[in-house]
């Protein structure tokens, strides 16, 4: 079967939901470079060093936790009215992290954000896994990584510019106009009919899931700092939240409508691009939240430079996804994601062993690699999840996907603050942050390489099979679907 760009274009009759898609899309993409390029002037500004990875944690950490729950919504009630609730919540959440006055206030309104994003994001991919089959992804796939290519270059640029002038508050209140015409666009192009019926909503496993996440990542951040590893919060956080998580598990197994049901762990290729997509997503999130604080702490760069720099990693990312499509359509996704991990190795490797002798051209070229390796990762494993399963199951599992990736990035930041906040409290007095900055981030892509090779071990692990489902079954599946 060939598929042309008329089929899946902007003219084709599906081109308006596609830019809509876009759109929504672009609202997480500028989100994820356009901060951390701020992260030195937000901190000039309100204070709060030791607490700015809480920047990055709470804003995943909300994502992460509502995914699946969204995830089950979207199921029950179709995508279009979570996609919209997110957008709505994104908004309010980017106003008033515009206008806080502390770090405290910025960080509990980065949340408010993040339960927009956990909406976003998922149903943007969801709603392209339910109107393109698999071929036609491979080039829808170009589309979106299109979006993501743009705002690595307009994320940092605009964060660098706002801080530069010393008006960070922009690079939140820029999202305004953003998620006003995402959110005309979907729900004037994009309509639905989604079969009505009685469902349970999962509230003791959504809760339970909250707070045992937000345990560990508190635990992981504010040990060593806060308080002691060995003091009674410290080890409460590492003792509560993993019995939550048990409690989670079995109020799982008894729910009649889990948020999370357990058999989507329980099948191997969904096991495996889970835990492929919770490694990515400590990888990105790591270096996505310390090379430009490196770089402006340990080479006095700009942060537009420093923006730049950290744009080389999420341009490369939609480069090469942009093109995994055409490669695991002939080899299969295992083999795609092999390719791209082997890759993202070899870039982080370069990264931590250059890290002691700083320089903008290495760093932008190591991030540039370690984008591509993951472009050619995560977009094979999430699709070939997406792909094993139907309509009514899609929702699920590729909030499943995103949620292991949001824990991921979660966890990762949350390991990283406490390895380099551990080296900061570590150094002698007096010694300059520049100097305390070069071994701090040496550690953090030191550990960043750690889980790139677990990662690869997690796609090594995929069932050489799972490569794609036929064109007629994927579009029999759709075809069953409500409102097709």
């Amino acid at each position: 079967m060939t598929i042309t760009r008329a089929d899946v274009g902007f003219r084709s009759e599906r081109g308006p939901i596609l830019v809509a898609l876009m759109l929504t899309t672009g609202l997480v993409a500028i989100d994820s470079t356009i901060v951390a390029t701020a992260v030195p002037s937000i901190v000039n500004d309100v204070g709060g060093f030791s607490s700015f990875p809480w920047l990055f944690s709470a804003y995943m950490l909300a994502q992460a936790v509502s995914v699946p729950v969204y995830a089950k919504l979207a199921d029950m009630l179709g995508r279009k009215p979570i996609v919209l609730i997110g957008i709505a919540l994104f908004l309010v959440g980017s106003v008033l992290c515009g206008l806080a006055g502390s770090m405290g206030a910025l960080i509990a309104f980065r949340v408010i954000q993040g339960l927009g994003a956990g909406a976003v994001q998922p149903m943007a991919i969801t709603i392209a896994g339910d109107i393109y089959t698999v071929a036609e992804r491979a080039r829808v796939q170009g589309y979106l990584a299109s979006v993501w290519a743009v705002s690595s270059v307009v994320g940092p640029t605009l964060g660098g510019v706002f801080a530069s002038l010393g008006i960070w508050r922009g690079i939140f209140l820029v999202n305004i106009p953003l998620c006003v015409l995402a959110g005309w666009m979907l729900a004037r192009t994009f309509h639905e009919t989604v079969e009505r019926a009685r469902h349970r909503i999962d509230f003791l496993g959504s809760g339970l899931l909250t707070l045992s996440m937000t345990l560990v990542i508190l635990g992981a951040l504010e040990g060593g700092q806060a308080w002691a590893w060995n003091s009674p919060l410290g080890i409460g956080c590492f003792v509560l939240g993993p019995a939550l998580f048990g409690a989670f598990l079995i109020a799982e197994r008894r729910a009649a409508e889990p948020v999370l049901p357990l058999w989507v762990v329980s099948r191997r290729l969904l096991l495996t691009t889970t835990l492929a997509s919770f490694g990515v997503g400590a990888m990105i999130l790591g270096l996505t939240s310390y090379v430009p604080t490196f770089l402006e702490s340990a080479l006095s760069v700009s942060p537009v430079v420093a923006g730049l720099a950290l744009a080389a990693l999420t341009l490369g990312w939609p480069i090469s996804a942009a093109q995994s499509g055409r490669l695991y359509l002939r080899i299969g996704f295992r083999t795609t994601a092999l390719i791209g991990i082997a890759v993202a190795v070899a870039g982080t490797a370069v990264l931590a062993a250059t890290a002691h002798t700083p320089n903008v051209a290495a760093v932008a070229a190591s991030c540039f690699t370690i984008g591509l390796g993951l472009g050619l990762t995560a977009s094979p494993t999430l699709i070939a999840a997406q792909s094993s399963v139907e309509w009514n199951e899609r929702g699920v599992v590729t909030g499943t996907n995103l949620f292991s990736r949001s824990i991921g990035s979660a966890l990762g930041v949350a390991v990283f603050g406490a390895i380099a906040n551990g080296i900061y409290a570590s150094s002698p007095a007096g010694e300059a942050k520049g100097e305390t900055i070069v071994p701090a981030s040496a550690a953090v892509f030191l550990t960043v390489v750690v889980v790139a090779v677990l990662v690869g071990f997690a796609v090594f692990a995929m069932p050489r099979d799972g490569r794609r489902v036929s064109d007629a079954a994927e579009t029999a599946s759709r075809s069953t679907r409500p409102g097709a």
